[in-house]
């Protein structure tokens, strides 16, 4: 390639990432679309089950590691992370989170889904940044992806540069730690990749030993089976009742291996209004939230990313901490309120009421 192609390469990439700025992105950068590298690994982990009930991950088999296969024609693979903290955390947050899961009588949920729905958030702002690109270059043929399709995403961002693949699998960056979303956009156009960075893990296992239900089963590697995220929002069925107790008082998704990673004291506050963490689950009370009917659960979630779990799954999360803080806290003053609240949900479906009957067997005589 002559310099002047080089440097008009360059130029553009310094043009994207300024364009992602604009738009709240906290980093782009571009991966090249060769992932083979990543096809064995892929492929053992779908053959040891590590999917559990997330049959779409097996279904596309290795497209999820062909992105030219997956959109025909792509050519280079946009990489972008945005923060997800609140505008308003406080430095010490890691310290308050921790005090939150310890909170008796409250329920917790994960801080990424305090605020509005992420996929609708990235890939709204990932469309801009390509029409920005289409009106400043040309004709481009693009796929915008967050979360939301069979997408290596970790991948495509350690390839890029975006941060490094943690021990607890997710991505790790040295002023941001890993409290951030991902999102890509496939193009047709050929970029200069931007180089990987080094891992900076060490001999640090502090998020295996936090896990409450030791789903990080080796480096970089989550059995999802066993996660409190999956078994909080992906898993469809009765959760498996060894699995129950570690749950403690986390409602939807856990953010444990997040709040002892070191790397997360640099992580920071988002820019973005669209993250700030909603009222409602500033003050999460038991007996409350059995008082939410349909009605109440969908309104209180519209727009963000707890809606899609559904009612009764909710009543079912809800059932398991229930019966956590019921074990918990045997002389509480709300426990006989506890008690009579899920005592009134008569018309819950089966799998609640499974849930429901193993919450009160918690509860000392």
């Amino acid at each position: 390639m002559s310099l002047n192609g080089q440097s008009h390469e360059v130029e553009r990439l310094t043009q994207l990432q300024s364009w992602g700025r604009t738009l709240g992105f906290s980093q782009i950068a571009v991966a090249s679309v060769d992932l083979s590298h990543a096809e064995a690994g892929l492929l053992d982990w779908l053959a040891k089950g590590f999917h559990g009930d997330m049959a779409y991950m097996a279904r596309h088999g290795l497209k999820r590691a062909r992105p030219a296969e997956l959109v025909p024609g792509t050519v280079s693979v946009i990489t972008a992370r945005m923060d997800y903290l609140p505008r308003d955390t406080p430095p010490d947050w890691m310290q308050r989170e921790w005090l939150r899961l310890h909170a008796p009588g409250q329920a917790v949920v994960s801080v990424y889904a305090r605020g509005r729905d992420y996929h609708k958030v990235l890939r709204q702002r990932l469309q801009s940044l390509a029409e920005k690109m289409q009106a400043a270059w040309g004709p481009l043929g693009h796929r915008v992806f967050t979360d939301s399709a069979p997408v290596l995403e970790v991948e495509l961002a350690t390839q890029s540069g975006l941060g490094w693949r943690g021990k607890h699998g997710l991505l790790l960056h040295r002023e941001g730690g890993s409290m951030c979303f991902l999102g890509e956009i496939y193009i047709d156009m050929a970029l200069p990749p931007t180089p990987a960075v080094s891992v900076h893990c060490g001999s640090c296992e502090a998020c295996q030993v936090a896990c409450p239900t030791q789903a990080i089963v080796a480096d970089g590697v989550v059995d999802a089976r066993r996660c409190i995220s999956y078994l909080t929002i992906e898993h469809p069925g009765d959760i498996p009742e060894d699995l129950r107790a570690p749950m403690g008082q986390r409602l939807y998704g856990c953010d444990d291996c997040q709040l002892v990673c070191p790397w997360n004291s640099f992580a920071k506050p988002s820019e973005v209004v669209d993250f700030d963490a909603r009222p409602v689950w500033s003050d999460m009370d038991l007996v409350d939230l059995w008082a939410w009917s349909e009605a109440d659960f969908l309104r209180h979630t519209q727009g963000s990313a707890i809606r899609r779990i559904g009612f009764e799954r909710w009543q079912r999360n809800l059932a398991v901490v229930s019966g956590n803080a019921l074990r918990a806290h045997p002389q509480a003053p709300w426990r006989a309120r506890l008690l009579q609240a899920m005592a009134q949900c008569v018309n819950a479906s089966p799998l609640v009421q499974r849930h429901l009957a193993w919450a009160r067997a918690q509860a000392p005589a």
